[in-house]
């Protein structure tokens, strides 16, 4: 009885992480299209952050989405992963990555002074890199549901070859890449202009506190399952947690301790050629 009521007590430990989680992520994307609104203006801005966000957000959406509601796709995951077969996604996240692809095309939109009307230095373009990421990204899928289509067995659905489920972990994948690249260009914007105006530090504390919560969910849900292959299971939502926690702590570097009497003025795009430079070079 004991035991029943522990069971009981962690699932609900569990659901509220999650919905408190959803609750930091999903306010962590307001202060920055809020920022920028007040200004009137993007600078200070790396335009690659909202480019990768759009690509990642929306491909997160469709991962989680058929690992909630698709039959074929749970039924394929309960196969290759037997002693837990029910998939660690819950509906939070869903709601999260639905959220946050609208707020990410709302953040992007005002690189364009058409529908906005802010300032938008002539720099703030999207660096080769990223683009080849974003692109590439779309190939990548492309050709793992051509994969499942002419390799695959009976068309995809025998999970033992090449599945429908792979394509959905090839969504997950392109999010946990654009997680990884979407951050650099920002670091170095900030490392470029010594400073991190323009730059709202509130929704890296947001997304700092959802990621450890994210982290602490997945964890109590592998627990409750007895079979640490949750994790594993869910790779992208293990690798979201950790990879935004370490960005997070090196953008709360950037602003509170190296370029914190870091001040600069929007009123020379040239200070912000940083903003549209790749992190590599790739001329």
């Amino acid at each position: 009885m004991a035991s029943e009521q522990l069971v009981a007590f962690a699932k609900g430990v569990s659901t509220l992480l999650g919905w408190i989680y959803v609750l930091a992520w999903s306010l962590s994307f307001y202060p920055q299209p809020w920022f920028n609104w007040k200004r009137k203006s993007t600078h200070g801005l790396a335009i690659d952050f909202p480019t990768c966000n759009v690509l990642g957000f929306t491909s997160y959406t469709i991962s989680n989405a058929a690992f909630l509601y698709s039959s074929v796709v749970r039924q394929q995951y309960a196969y290759r992963h037997p002693l837990s077969p029910k998939p660690t996604v819950r509906f939070n996240d869903l709601a999260f990555a639905i959220h946050g692809a609208v707020l990410c095309v709302i953040t992007y939109s005002q690189f364009f002074p058409k529908i906005w009307g802010f300032k938008v230095g002539s720099v703030q373009k999207a660096s080769r890199i990223v683009l080849g990421i974003f692109w590439g990204s779309i190939l990548a899928v492309t050709i793992t549901v051509v994969l499942v289509r002419t390799r695959g067995r009976d068309n995809g659905y025998d999970p033992s070859d090449w599945a429908w489920i792979d394509v959905i972990y090839a969504f997950g994948y392109v999010k946990l890449i654009c997680t990884v690249i979407k951050y650099c260009p920002q670091v170095y914007v900030n490392y470029k202009r010594k400073s991190t105006v323009g730059w709202s530090i509130h929704q890296i504390l947001l997304d700092l506190i959802g990621g450890i919560l994210s982290l602490a969910q997945l964890f109590i849900d592998s627990a409750l399952q007895a079979d640490w292959s949750g994790l594993t299971g869910n790779p992208v939502k293990l690798g979201l947690s950790n990879v935004s926690m370490v960005f997070d702590i090196i953008f709360i570097t950037q602003h509170y301790i190296l370029y914190r009497r870091g001040k600069i003025e929007d009123r020379d795009e040239n200070q912000l050629e940083g903003e549209r430079r790749p992190l590599i070079d790739s001329s």
